[in-house]
């Protein structure tokens, strides 16, 4: 009797696993970051590498981190979005451009556009590690006491920065006014 009862229950308790698992939120998954201060880093310039940037000269204001490539498909549905938060000025964008060739990134760009306050170029990819990135795009946002807030995982949407993002460093959607 145990020996066809216990498959039965095994085989029941995988396709609750795995039925709980495929209507997860892919978009949502937990990040240890979140509560703890931001990682620190300083990397070359994407476009200047004999210059430096620090996510250490945001201190004091909140800041976005953005994970992005040349090679990523989803950077690139989101680059007009994050064009149009530059151009709000609601809050600055921290680019950490992830294993990428630099002459693809800066081509980029110059083609595309750059919303990017700073832009550092994570060549052997270890900053998105400390982030806890799993790949790109990835989006975070950090709180003016250098405290990781959010972590978006996919290709942002004006829609997910205005109900997401802007209510959690204080702005009306849309209009970049305090709240």
């Amino acid at each position: 009797m145990w020996r066809f009862l216990l498959p039965t229950v095994l085989f029941a308790a995988l396709v609750t696993f795995f039925a709980f698992g495929l209507h997860r939120d892919k978009e949502t998954l937990p990040s240890p970051l979140i509560g703890k201060p931001a990682p620190i880093f300083t990397l070359p310039h994407v476009e200047d590498p004999s210059q430096t940037v620090s996510n250490a000269a945001f201190a004091g204001k909140p800041y976005v981190v953005n994970i992005w490539g040349s090679w990523c498909v989803g950077c690139r549905q989101e680059h007009q979005t994050l064009l149009e938060i530059a151009r709000r000025n609601e809050v600055p964008i921290i680019g950490v451009n992830w294993k990428d060739d630099r002459a693809a990134a800066l081509e980029w760009l110059q083609t595309l556009g750059n919303p990017y306050a700073q832009n550092a170029f994570d060549g052997e990819g270890r900053v998105a590690i400390d982030w806890g990135a799993y790949g790109a795009p990835e989006t975070f946002l950090v709180d003016a006491h250098g405290t990781v807030i959010y972590k978006h995982i996919a290709p942002l949407t004006l829609d997910i920065w205005d109900r997401e993002f802007l209510p959690l460093i204080g702005l009306n959607a849309r209009s970049g006014a305090a709240q």
